[in-house]
């Protein structure tokens, strides 16, 4: 009986997606870069060796496991998502970093972007606005080992002014129109990547010139999940 027990176990294993991936999540990892990043014109190799060494499937519901390296956004909970491998590679490399950024991300979300961000800059301060994914996505960060990452549950139009400024700014959702409070704390030189718009949104680029000028640059047409104000402010976390 225990030898049958056995067989049937291994065979469940063999067979079962999630076992499967994260078994050989390297391997899917490797895959997504080559196939959906790279071949779609990111060349930034830091931010390609990054995500290939990122696990992405340990930021969703262990029911998605099985498409997480998948070209395409995979819900999270809270009718919000993770966002598709190369909107996150192509948003990444936008910001040009070098390594020694202090960088801020409105929208955490599942964690992923940060922990992306994380070996790419000096340090990350990411703001959520739903509380329970920005305490399960500290917890996920900080079990994983990631260090130099500050998550927060707030508004991100509000920004983190304690913290500011920034040299770049990253948002992972959409607001109307471009949030003034984000604009003020990038510094002089610094790069905001953003999608804007409400049906129709545009990724922009968004440099800060010496006087406070803005130089913006349209990128492609994206879709996310609209960038909202809390109902109640949310009480100051510094």
């Amino acid at each position: 009986m225990s030898r049958i027990f056995l067989l049937l176990w291994v065979y469940i294993w063999i067979q079962c997606p999630v076992f499967s991936q994260v078994e050989n999540w390297e391997q899917k990892a490797k895959e997504m870069v080559d196939n959906q990043i790279k071949a779609r014109g990111v060349s930034d190799h830091r931010v390609l060796n990054t995500m290939r060494q990122t696990p992405r499937h340990e930021f969703i519901p262990n029911d998605q496991w099985p498409y997480a390296y998948g070209d395409f956004p995979l819900p999270i909970g809270y009718e919000q998502t993770i966002s598709q491998p190369y909107i996150v590679g192509l948003m990444t490399s936008l910001l040009k970093l070098k390594g020694n950024e202090k960088v801020l991300e409105i929208g955490t979300g599942s964690g992923y972007q940060a922990a992306v961000l994380s070996p790419l800059c000096n340090a990350v301060f990411t703001i959520e606005i739903v509380k329970e994914l920005a305490e399960r996505s500290a917890k996920t960060l900080k079990d994983l080992g990631y260090d130099n990452i500050h998550v927060k549950w707030g508004d991100g139009y509000q920004g983190w002014p304690n913290e500011a400024p920034f040299d770049a700014i990253i948002v992972t959702a959409a607001p109307p129109e471009l949030p003034p409070k984000l604009f003020e704390q990038l510094k002089i030189g610094g790069r905001l990547v953003i999608p804007v718009g409400s049906i129709w949104q545009e990724l922009w680029v968004i440099t800060k010139l010496q006087g406070g000028i803005m130089d913006k640059e349209s990128v492609i047409p994206v879709r996310f999940v609209p960038m909202v104000h809390p109902k109640k402010p949310i009480p100051n976390q510094e």
